[in-house]
């Protein structure tokens, strides 16, 4: 006989079990924090030095594996066994990775093909591993801290990390055994975490300049809602290209010093390592001097704050420029804002700080922690999607989503800063008679180009019943969920056939890509329109000859010889019209063979009518007319 446990609701049914808990996770490039959330009051986790930062460093021994200080502690001796900055690698390919591995600190593994690899510590292991360890580790602060199970977790992403990073994020929180309730973009979760902690309510820009990516975004905070209104970025600009300049500041001394001597990956990561201690020195004094250990051979390094915005300058003013590209897209001046929140450590960088004043007109907004308040956000986050919230999140789409179609365009489905969960549907049909199947190609990117955008996924809908060029209905609808993930599917409408893909790219943008793509699409704008009337104006063409080829093939016989020999003349005029660049040569002929093929088209009709109307009664044909006509509206 089995007997029936009872409990209290909300209670376990065993006094000694723990009860499992969601917690916000800031998975940084830099460094990383976990939170949690109770009763919208969130916390930062911190270790029993009172840490709340873990170094996004991991360091790999013979069976064993070390996430922190410890690892960031062993760059000086043991650079070859750790690795630092993996997010910057999240979702990227070889290809893209190649074009900047003299800037990375790693040795790279390229045999397997495919998805990029890092050599560390004797083994072989990719960004999603590397990454699921730190994930592994902020779990276990949190299960230590709470004496409680951690399973769930809100995790932050860059506002412009594509499906690839973002499935990446997801997959290595698999591998720490986390289910990811929701992907919040960071820029969100700091307002969120200003917006709830403080009550407030308007119109800010959150700039957010963490160790290795560069978001800001323009959010509307009302009555709970926290609507994002723009948002761009650079996944290659934050802390660690200081860094690199100082870096190479400090070898280029080095150089004068000793002589010249060809820096190994470790020497690399030491002086990455001596440049980010300058850099946060001088955060809050004015001058330093560091030693620099390479080979034995040690040499000594002074930089003071004016030498620093020296070498930092440029990559402070793209970001100046990033924001004012983002302003524009939201129609609002600097003035309209309500405030400025600064996010991730490296704002407390002087020149950052005086610039963001100097551009927005204003002093930002510093009363949270600019480390910790995207992982408050994200905590306050976990919260609301397991205990409920009155707060709602209206994320956005940083890049625009489309389709090629003929002549090698984009048409776009979902726009870029369109809000987020979204499903927007779109009619295409075929372009020749009796097409039976259609390439689906999935791009990304504001280009009207299929060349100059990202390429997220291709697929084939068969079935589609043999129809005259048009007249097929294929519905393809575009679903972006909360998380920012696409799912595509396609669909033809008279018979159902269906096809559906995941978008989920093996890799990210490349650096080129993501960081080029909105200012390339404002620079080209006025080319690529051209380009893409000039495209349509062939497409109109080439559809034309070929509907003209199919009706000489049909009815020919209508046509007298000098009559066939004036159309031959027009067809190759307009083939040579579409050889060149002059789309208004091209429209010409277009309009010209239109003109000269009238009087064919007209007796094809005629002919066409006596066929549909041979051996009809004249009562029947009378019946016929005064039948009702089917009601419906059809796409023009």
């Amino acid at each position: 006989m089995n007997l029936l446990q009872i409990h209290e609701p909300g209670q376990t049914p065993l006094p000694h079990a723990k009860k499992s808990m969601a917690v916000g996770i800031d998975l940084g490039t830099t460094n990383s924090l976990v939170a949690v959330s109770e009763n919208q009051k969130p916390l930062v986790l911190k270790d029993t030095h009172g840490r709340g930062l873990v170094p996004s460093a991991v360091l790999y021994q013979a069976g064993s594996i070390h996430v922190g200080e410890l690892a960031r502690a062993a760059l000086k001796d043991h650079p070859e066994r750790v690795v630092v900055s993996i997010k910057r690698l999240m979702g990227r390919g070889q290809e893209d990775v190649m074009r900047v591995a003299d800037q990375l600190p790693y040795e790279l593994d390229t045999s397997a093909g495919g998805m990029v690899r890092v050599k560390v510590g004797g083994r072989v292991l990719t960004p999603v591993e590397v990454s699921g360890h730190i994930l592994e580790e902020l779990r276990g602060r949190a299960e230590r801290t709470l004496n409680r199970e951690v399973r769930q977790a809100v995790i932050t992403v860059p506002a412009h990390f594509d499906d690839g990073a973002r499935n990446a994020t997801k997959d290595s929180a698999k591998l720490a055994g986390l289910q990811v309730l929701r992907l919040v973009n960071e820029p969100t979760a700091a307002a969120l975490a200003y917006g709830l902690d403080k009550g407030a309510e308007g119109t800010y820009a959150v700039y957010d300049l963490g160790g290795g990516t560069f978001d800001v975004s323009v959010l509307r905070l009302r009555m709970g809602v926290f609507q994002v209104l723009a948002t761009g970025g650079h996944v290659q600009l934050g802390g660690d290209d200081f860094d690199r300049a100082v870096a190479e500041h400090f070898l280029g001394e080095r150089t004068r010093m000793v002589g010249a001597e060809k820096a190994t990956t470790a020497d690399v990561k030491r002086a990455l390592a001596v440049a980010r201690q300058a850099r946060e020195h001088l955060t809050a004094h004015e001058t330093g001097s560091w030693p620099l250990d390479l080979g034995g051979r040690l040499t000594w390094h002074s930089l003071d704050q004016a030498t620093l915005n020296q070498l930092i300058a440029p990559k402070v003013e793209q970001t100046i420029e990033i924001a004012r590209c983002v302003l524009d897209d939201a129609r609002l001046e600097p003035s309209e804002l309500s405030g400025i929140v600064l996010v991730g450590g490296v704002t407390r960088t002087p020149l950052v700080r005086r610039r963001v004043a100097e551009f927005f007109g204003r002093e930002p907004l510093t009363d949270i922690d600019p480390d910790e308040v995207v992982a408050l956000g994200a905590a306050l986050q976990a919260e609301a999607l397991t205990r409920g919230s009155e707060a709602l999140l209206l994320d956005v789409t940083p890049l625009s989503l489309g389709l090629e179609t003929m002549g090698g365009l984009v048409e776009k489905v979902v726009q870029r800063n369109t809000p987020i969960p979204v499903s927007i549907a779109q009619e295409f049909t075929t372009y020749q008679d009796g097409q039976t199947a259609m390439a689906i190609h999935v791009v990304q990117g504001e280009r009207e180009l299929v060349g100059e955008n990202r390429s997220l996924a291709r697929f084939e809908l068969h079935g589609i019943p043999p129809m005259t060029a048009g007249a097929a209905r294929i519905r393809v609808l575009f679903s972006v969920d909360a998380d920012g993930l696409l799912t595509v599917s396609a669909e033809e409408t008279t018979t159902g056939t269906r096809q559906e893909v995941a978008v989920k790219p093996a890799y990210g943008l490349s650096e080129s890509e993501m960081a080029a793509m909105l200012r390339a699409s404002i620079d080209h704008a006025k080319d690529d329109m051209n380009e893409r009337l000039l495209r349509e104006a062939r497409v109109d063409a080439e559809r034309l000859l070929h509907a003209i080829d199919g009706a000489i093939c049909a009815d020919g016989d209508l046509l007298e010889d000098r009559e066939r020999k004036d159309v031959q003349r027009l067809i190759e005029a307009l083939h040579r019209a579409m050889a060149g660049r002059d789309r208004g040569a091209i429209l010409d002929g277009i309009d010209t063979l239109n003109a000269g093929t009238e009087a064919f088209a007209a007796r094809r009709m005629d002919r066409g009518i006596q066929a549909a109307l041979q051996g009809v009664a004249v009562n029947a044909l009378a019946e016929r007319l005064e039948a009702p006509k089917p009601h419906g509206r059809g796409r023009k």
